[in-house]
């Protein structure tokens, strides 16, 4: 085809700010997990499929299949208003106290409701 650009599995995108391995990234409306660190503005290769372990909000008691919100710095499951890009849904529970969850990766550029 001469088309087809790439599978899509795994975007090379610019780094929007040092990124570590395994830190769950958004540049726009693409939502991923960095594959390799990378400073600034250098090319930064972005999973957007599969099961991640991520950080989630401690206090969240989290069931298999939950919706999970990103906080900027975690999941949770609050979808807030607007402003929480979706990450995914909870593959596995995750009580109150606990500082991750397995997460399907979901949707990309969705948000939680207004």
């Amino acid at each position: 085809m001469k088309n087809y650009v790439q599978q899509g599995q795994v975007l090379t995108l610019s780094a929007p700010g040092a990124v570590v391995s395994g830190q769950y990234v958004v540049v726009g409306a693409i939502r991923g997990v960095a594959a390799f660190d990378a400073a600034q503005g250098e090319p930064l290769e972005v999973v957007t499929e599969g099961v991640f372990t991520l950080p989630k909000v401690a206090a969240d008691n989290i069931a298999a299949g939950d919706l999970l919100y990103w906080t900027g710095t975690a999941c949770t499951k609050t979808a807030g208003s607007g402003s929480k890009p979706l990450v995914g849904v909870a593959v596995r529970p995750a009580s109150n106290g606990v500082t991750t969850v397995a997460v399907k990766l979901g949707a990309h550029g969705l948000t939680g409701p207004v």
